[in-house]
């Protein structure tokens, strides 16, 4: 008997200062026009759209015609949604900003340091194009731009420090964005800035928001292309298995155990847990010490894969406005899967290039079918693994 694992994704904050409130971060003190609505006037996950039913399968064997493997997951999906660019929507980690909207639907999940000692998530989300609430939406930082490229994504974020304005206007590079990166005088457009809508449920500037049905008209608005740009797209980001033939980690001598994953030396603020469901296969993340949610759906995160990429960085103000190598080759890593952890390299050729990771022998990793979530660690942080 074929084994059906089936995701459905429906048609699916004054805070401490520490979480990005840098003086040239403007995202707080902003208003969007006209477009504050409560939670309840959203649009009902049952009403009938165009964009295509985001369902994600695992199994031995397609479905039916017209399914591929994503790029992202490995999981069965209609060709048009592997074909469609996904969104890299930038998620704050602030315990008053929790829960987020969608984030449960990101195939790949990353989270980075900013300033003030805490962190900052991008979810990587395909089949978007329904999810009837997404967010809230924070700022982006300039090291979040180059993972976006390598996915060909939209980067979806509510403005930036002055750092972000190169970055943004790079050759290729689509966000939509709700106030300008930058400050007055020296920043970028606020692109698709209709896109976004406030809500009554969080304070500012943790209560800003879009939607599937919101981005793909401010992304029809600006002409970017909505399927994959062959010159920015990789297919091949990672290496799959399929579920009847997991990679447990047992081939290697060099694995340990990691039914636990400690991010706390790495996140000091948020203190980022993952727990190993050994009759799942999956980690449950945690923030803050209590379980990370989707909104949406009310379920916790959870990752098939689990991986820590040690990163060089430097403190670049005194806003403590940081800096991440996030294009660099042969630097230390760590790959959790099944219970187990090995130690890995990583490399990523230029900003569109996709970043790679291999075990101590060179070669590249094979990840387990499903959700991948990646901590971008400081070099010298302490993961634990137990």
């Amino acid at each position: 008997m074929k084994r059906h694992n089936i995701l459905l994704i429906a048609a699916l904050t004054a805070t401490l200062c520490i979480s990005g409130c840098g003086k040239q971060d403007e995202e707080a003190s902003s208003e969007i026009p006209n477009i504050t609505v409560e939670a309840e006037d959203l649009p009902s996950a049952n009403e009938e759209t165009s964009a295509p039913e985001a369902v994600f399968i695992d199994d031995e064997e397609a479905p039916g015609e017209g399914y591929v493997r994503s790029s992202l997951t490995n999981f069965w999906v209609k060709e048009e949604i592997a074909n469609s660019r996904p969104i890299a929507v930038m998620m704050p980690t602030d315990s008053v900003a929790q829960p987020q909207y969608g984030i449960g639907s990101a195939g790949v999940l990353y989270e980075i340091m900013e300033e003030g000692q805490i962190s900052r998530q991008m979810a990587i989300i395909e089949g978007w194009q329904n999810l009837e609430k997404i967010g809230n939406v924070r700022s982006t930082r300039h090291y979040y731009v180059p993972v976006g490229m390598e996915w060909d994504s939209i980067i979806v974020h509510f403005g930036g420090p002055f750092y972000v304005n190169d970055w943004i206007t790079l050759p290729g590079v689509n966000n939509i964005t709700g106030v300008g990166t930058g400050v007055a005088g020296n920043s970028t457009p606020a692109t698709g800035n209709e896109a976004f809508f406030r809500t009554s449920d969080k304070p500012a500037p943790h209560n800003a928001y879009t939607s599937g049905e919101k981005l793909t008209s401010a992304i029809e608005k600006q002409n970017y292309e909505k399927n994959h740009r062959s010159q920015y797209w990789t297919a091949d980001h990672f290496k799959f298995t399929n579920s009847s033939h997991p990679n447990t980690l047992e081939d290697y001598s060099d694995a340990s155990r990691a039914y636990n994953i400690d991010l706390s030396g790495v996140f000091p603020v948020t203190l980022t847990t993952l727990q190993y469901n050994e009759e799942e296969g999956v980690y449950y993340k945690n923030l803050h010490k209590v379980k990370q949610i989707d909104q949406l759906t009310g379920d916790q995160l959870t990752f098939t894969n689990v991986i820590v990429q040690m990163t060089d960085s430097s403190r670049l103000d005194e806003n403590d406005y940081q800096d991440f190598t996030m294009v660099d080759s042969g630097k230390p890593g760590y790959y959790c899967t099944k219970g187990k952890m090995i130690p890995i390299t990583w490399s990523k050729a230029s900003n569109n290039e996709p970043t790679r990771y291999y075990d101590t022998n060179g070669n590249e990793i094979v990840l387990n079918t499903g959700k991948t979530y990646i901590a971008v660690a400081q070099t010298g942080t302490k993961p634990i693994f137990e």
